[in-house]
């Protein structure tokens, strides 16, 4: 179809002349399919994307620019909906495997993410409950349990020679320590 042709068809389907939707349709339905084929989909997802590139052409209609440049317009959304269906298939792979379709999900449902979430809440207030509690501890208990948990965690010598506390007082006075912080927290009923 000539591009002065094309225009004029658009302009009278514009105004609601249905021989004219008719002819455009009849003179550019082979352009739309060579779109469609070049993209080598199945014929169900090639005739979806035919009917999709019609119904935006007819939704878009009274908007276009150009009218005669219509054929651009609609090689340009047969193209951009085959990119979108060839997309979606990429996420999608039929199998008929028993084992890949017995597979659990790996998404997770919507209450199993509630159920995630909520449970990272509790977790981050426990944790926010522990630093609270334990900086409220003594400097010399602050300071042996930090020494402690370093990582890799030192030596009772290490320790002993950093915090200036004899070897045999380390073990005692970290029991004493933990069992303040349990206390601490157990008033608090973080635990």
């Amino acid at each position: 179809m000539d591009r002065t042709d094309v225009g004029a068809l658009v302009q009278l389907a514009v105004d609601g002349d249905t021989a004219a939707w008719k002819a455009l349709v009849e003179g550019l339905s082979p352009l739309v399919w060579s779109v469609v084929r070049a993209h080598r989909l199945s014929d169900a997802d090639g005739h979806e994307v035919y009917q999709t590139v019609w119904f935006r052409f007819a939704q878009h209609l009274g908007g276009i620019r150009e009218p005669g440049k219509a054929g651009s317009w609609l090689a340009s959304t047969a193209r951009n909906e085959c990119l979108k269906v060839l997309k979606s298939l990429k996420r999608l792979t039929p199998t008929d495997d028993p084992q890949l379709l017995d597979r659990a999900s790996e998404e997770l449902t919507p209450e199993q993410s509630v159920l995630d979430s909520e449970e990272a809440a509790e977790q981050s207030e426990r944790v926010r409950f522990l630093w609270q509690e334990f900086e409220a501890l003594g400097d010399r208990c602050r300071q042996l349990l930090r020494v402690l948990i370093a990582s890799p965690p030192p030596s009772y010598q290490e320790v002993s020679t950093a915090l200036g506390i004899a070897v045999g007082s380390i073990g005692p006075m970290r029991q004493r320590c933990l069992r303040r912080l349990r206390a601490r927290l157990d008033a608090r009923g973080a635990l």
